[in-house]
Formats: structure tokens, sequence, C-alpha cells
């Protein structure tokens, strides 16, 4: 009876034991999982912040405008557009402080030709004029006028653009609807200076362009302001030309 007891007992505390191991399991240290190490440090190389644009708030020289939009549109047309300041401190100081663009720019208005995309320029550098055929009306001269007389910019800038709608359509006529006959009708002398050059077809086209920009410079000329200014060498005015494919804007001579 002693011998049943007793393994009846050893039985006893084995089952015991394998219950209490029931749900673990260890795991020896020899076989342990090894987990492979983080490495916080980037494989990959560091890109350089690219350089916020700046440059000195007010301009007085026509020259200096002038170098400022060169060195903008090489930027442009290089790809190598600089980053622009146009955060919450930026947008207050143009409150707080003013306006000074260095530059005028009467551009057509062209989805394809935005002044301050393709000078690669940023907020409050630009005083923009935009209008389809870059033609200049009275409402137009009055932009530029007031730029020149109130806020001192050095330099304006007709610029035309190569495969220019506005000047398409006046040299090809036909009917003009609507308001639209009133740009044309400002067109049409620089398409008779044109024809008497004897271009045609495409030529035509891009002719019509450039003494269209030559011709919206006289009517700039004809203003007792800007003339002021540039008898005083206060001013410029000029005249470029955009190229679309390019992405350079040359000046006329």
């Amino acid at each position: 009876m002693r011998k049943v007891i007793t393994f009846l007992g050893v039985a006893s505390l084995g089952l015991v034991l394998m219950l209490s191991g029931c749900g673990t399991k260890a795991v020896p240290a020899s076989t342990s999982q090894q987990f492979p190490s983080v490495n916080t440090q980037s494989n990959q190389p560091s890109v350089a912040a690219t350089p916020v644009y700046k440059r000195t708030e007010v301009i007085t020289s026509p020259d200096a405008a002038k170098q400022l939009l060169d060195d903008g549109n090489a930027r442009f047309a290089s790809g190598k557009t600089l980053s622009k300041d146009l955060g919450a401190t930026r947008r207050m100081d143009l409150e707080k402080n003013g306006q000074h663009p260095f530059a005028i720019i009467v551009s057509c208005s062209d989805s394809r030709v935005p002044p301050e995309v393709l000078y690669d320029e940023a907020l409050g550098d630009l005083f923009v004029v935009r209008v389809a055929g870059n033609v200049i009306t009275p409402v137009e001269l009055g932009s530029v006028e007031y730029a020149v007389e109130h806020l001192k910019t050095p330099l304006v800038v007709v610029l035309g653009h190569e495969f220019c709608g506005a000047v398409t359509a006046a040299v090809q006529g036909g009917e003009i609807p609507g308001s639209i006959a009133a740009i044309v009708d400002k067109i049409k002398p620089a398409i008779d200076t044109a024809k008497a050059s004897g271009a045609t077809g495409n030529d035509l086209i891009e002719k019509t362009a450039d003494i269209n920009v030559q011709n919206a410079i006289q009517d700039i000329l004809k203003s007792s302001i800007v003339k002021h200014a540039v008898d005083a060498k206060e001013v410029k005015v000029l005249g470029a030309k955009y190229d679309l494919d390019t992405g350079v804007v040359q000046w006329y001579n």
C-alpha cells in the first residue's frame, strides 16, 4: 500500500509540474531570437536647401533693375530657380512698409507668360500690368504712371512673346466678336508696318508682335509723367520678347 501511495504521489507531483508550465515556453538563452539593429543614420546623400531669393529692398537704378531681371530669367530658363519668402512675416512687412517693385512689366495675359515666374521673382518685386496683346490704352498707361510716379519704380518693360494669340487673331482677320475688336484695333498699325516690310505667313505674325511691342513703348513715352522720369534718367522703358520653349527673354535693341 505504501508503494502505491508513493507512486500516486510522484505521479501527482509530475502532473502539477506539467500543468504549471502550460502556456509558457522557455527559450534557452543560446537559441533566443536575434533582431537586426536599426540604423538611424540615413544612407541617402544630404541635399542642400535651395537658397532663398533676396534683393536690396529699394532699387533706384534702371540698370540694376534690368540686371535683376536678367539674373532671374537665367535661373528660370536653366531650371535653377530660388526659393521664395512667401510667409506671414514677409507679407506683414509688405503691409507695414509698403511695396517697392523694381520693375513694371506690361505683358500679355497669355497663361504661358507669367512675369513673376519667368523672371523668378516673389512678393513685392514686380508691378505687373497684363492685357491681351500687351497693348497700351489709357487704363494700362495709368497703371504704369502710378508705379513710376508713386512707387518710384525705375524700369518699365513691355514684354511680348512668340505665338501670341492676340497678334495671330489680328493678323488672320475675320469676324472679331465683342470687345476683342478693341485689342485688334490697337494691333492693326503693327500689322500694316509688318506687311510693308514684305513679311508673310508666320514671319508676318512674329514681325507684327515685334513692332507691336515698339508701338506700345511709344504709347508709354507719350505720358508726360513717364517722359519726365526718362529725361531725368530715373526711368528706362525697354522692350523684350519671351521665347516659349527655351524660357529665355531677349531684349530688343
